[in-house]
């Protein structure tokens, strides 16, 4: 292969050479003003469909981001679903007056029964704190600011440190179920020693729930069972092998069966050191104890958010395919699972009414914010009741992404999006071009309105996303694709995209940067260390560099135990986590680069930015560093959000600016 820096010369040629854009420009709209960074104060966001039982009115809410608060508030609107009678606002709900006592009980079908959880902790007293057995000890116990624990998953990402003991009996106590006619408190009807959830009734007789009965070991990742209870107290645990975890469950509306989503628990893939993360299907259990059937075995994605339809004889669920979100459904009895929607699009929070013939939802694309939907169950007569939005897209220039498809060195298709500046004009020279990493890795860039992209394209970048190896919606093989090598395949395939855009549109190859947040930071640290040559500037968020201290001071050591085959004490595991480790290349880094971290990560903690930063800073590479005050992995608020994306602006203007005559808006 030629050298990084003579390939940057070819592409130079290459991107020269063309002179008509293959993205369609649109600076024929030239009344349309750019996006500009107030805009994100004035952009509300549209969501929280529901739908109401006989079909014929939509709720949804919309929220409003406040620049003099640094607060959100939310409306509550509804618009009948014929698109008749303009949305209306409705009232805000009332505020539930002192304590309410607890969870509601849960009450059968018939309405003549309610089941609830009760916490039963240990009746012995919890020990007490050792304060010292003189007065000079216990004074001193008493002038201890620090913490002290003794337990292993003591943080958690967005929680207060260290998190609560759960597997303290007095502190996390089981929980028993009690069940009664409604209106009474009820008998005690298990003595499982379990913590139950999505506790529901299976017909009036049964209750069904999941638990795990390993949930006090806290060196277990765990697995959850499904689990029957009869109303006379008589208990049938469905599923015995702990190979499997399962979220969820369903009864079908005759009782017959359960239906539960199935995935291979991260304490199977562990122990039998597995190259995948096993796949993740709906499942059918017989109430009676008969059987199982795997409704989706044969399906190469992953389902999410199922449902039973009212007759019993389908399954309806979503799932993400490539950059879209469709619904889709299944036979109960077996069979092939069919699309029901269509496009090149996000279909986001589907509400259906009770008879399975009308469905609700937002659509998520690149070049609009989303809004309000209805349609027949089939996908049929989709009609857009919302247009929060509507003044907004006519007045403001957005751009509009081409979809590329292009093989990676190895062969393997790839997806993603190149969104040109509006006013593009491949007359006016070459334009630079800034790489969104997605974060994850299991998840996936698409048909989704993305703020920051639109203002970087509005201020003169084109903006590329790609979907890389272990993204969702492409089959377990591409998922699983960079197992044991995190950066390897997938930052061949970042690369190729790259290059794939360049031959698209007039971008030049010397001015390209890298940018993300979570995995996307630790993609931006490894593209810079692989490619030194290829990248101009670099802005790594919450990304990680050391996999080797990561392992032990974040809240997801599982990630490093199962995609990295191991521990940082097991030779092979090591290793491989410190090849993988951006910080290891560290000297071949000459991006500048802008590090963005919250104070308070724990999934990626600050250690991993500051490790980075000063092996960039002693080698003479210039760098800078925002932490943002109290803030954990998301960096949330509106106040950090702008702040932020006037700092990363302010980093590519400085470093990869638009070139001389090339519109840049302001």
């Amino acid at each position: 292969m030629p050298h990084p820096a003579s390939r940057v010369a070819v592409l130079s040629v290459l991107a020269a050479l063309l002179a008509t854009p293959a993205v369609p420009p649109l600076a024929a709209q030239p009344a349309l003003r750019p996006l500009a960074i107030e805009d994100f104060y004035r952009l509300p966001t549209v969501g929280g469909v529901s739908l109401s039982a006989d079909g014929r009115w939509v709720h949804y809410t919309v929220t409003h981001r406040h620049e003099a608060t640094n607060a959100d508030s939310v409306a509550r609107w509804r618009v009948a679903a014929d698109g008749r009678t303009p949305p209306e606002l409705l009232p805000p709900e009332p505020r539930a007056a002192g304590r309410t006592g607890g969870a509601a009980p849960l009450v059968s079908p018939d309405g003549r029964w309610q089941a609830r959880l009760r916490d039963l902790p240990p009746e012995a007293s919890p020990p007490a704190p050792l304060l010292g057995a003189t007065d000079f000890e216990r004074r001193h116990a008493e002038r201890f600011k620090g913490r002290q624990f003794d337990w292993l998953n003591f943080q958690a990402d967005g929680q207060p440190y260290p998190v609560p003991n759960r597997t303290d009996p007095w502190r996390y106590p089981v929980q028993e179920l009690v069940v009664g006619p409604v209106g009474v408190e009820g008998r005690l009807l298990t003595r499982l020693g379990l913590r139950p959830a999505s506790l529901t009734w299976v017909g009036n007789d049964r209750l069904a729930f999941t638990a795990d009965s390993a949930y006090r070991n806290e060196r277990l990742y765990g697995s959850d069972g499904v689990y029957l209870v009869g109303r006379d107290g008589t208990v049938r645990l469905l599923t015995t092998d702990r190979t499997y975890d399962h979220t969820g469950v369903l009864p079908s509306p005759d009782g017959r069966w359960l239906l539960t989503t199935r995935g291979h628990s991260t304490d199977a893939v562990i122990a039998q050191r597995l190259a995948h993360g096993g796949p993740r299907d709906l499942v059918l259990l017989a109430t009676d104890g008969s059987g199982e059937r795997v409704l989706t075995a044969d399906w190469d994605y992953l389902p999410a958010d199922p449902r039973w339809s009212p007759d019993g004889r389908h399954v309806y669920f979503t799932g993400g395919v490539g950059g879209t979100v469709h619904l889709f459904r299944v036979a109960a009895a077996g069979g092939a699972v069919e699309q029901v929607t269509t496009g090149e699009r996000r279909l986001l929070g589907i509400a259906f009414d009770s008879a399975f013939t009308r469905i609700a939802y937002t659509v998520g694309k690149i070049e609009a914010p989303a809004e309000v939907h209805v349609a027949r169950i089939d996908g049929g007569e989709e009609r857009q009741l919302t247009r929060v939005h509507d003044a907004f897209v006519r007045e403001v220039a957005l751009a509009r992404a081409e979809r590329l498809q292009f093989p990676s060195r190895d062969g393997t298709p790839v997806e993603g999006w190149l969104l040109p500046p509006p006013t593009y004009d491949a007359q006016r020279g070459a334009y630079p071009l800034v790489v969104l990493n997605h974060g994850g890795p299991h998840s996936a860039d698409g048909y989704a309105f993305d703020f920051k992209a639109q203002y970087l394209a509005a201020q003169g970048y084109f903006v590329l996303r790609v979907n890389f190896r272990s993204s969702t919606g492409y089959g377990e093989r591409f998922l699983w694709g960079t197992w044991g090598a995190w950066g390897d395949r997938d930052g061949e395939d970042v690369m190729a995209g790259i290059d794939h855009a360049l031959t698209r549109a007039r971008i030049d190859p010397a001015r390209v940067a890298t940018m993300g947040h979570s995995y996307g930071g630790f993609m931006s640290n490894w593209l810079i260390t692989q490619y030194p040559d290829r990248f101009a500037a670099a802005i790594p968020g919450a990304g990680i560099v050391n996999w080797v201290s990561d392992y032990g001071t974040a809240d997801i050591a599982r990630t490093k135990e199962t995609e990295f085959f191991g521990t940082p004490w097991e030779e092979e595991a090591r290793a491989r986590m410190v090849r993988q480790s951006p910080l290891t290349h560290a000297g071949r880094v000459r991006a500048p680069t802008l590090f963005v971290h919250g104070e308070l990560d724990e999934r990626v903690p600050y250690s991993e930015a500051e490790q980075m930063f000063v092996a960039l800073k002693k080698n003479g590479v210039p760098a800078q560093m925002i932490q943002y005050a109290g803030m954990y992995h998301g960096i949330t608020g509106s106040w950090n959000q702008v702040h932020r994306m006037l700092s990363e602006r302010g980093w590519l203007d400085r470093w990869v600016r638009p070139g001389p005559g090339t519109p840049v808006l302001k």
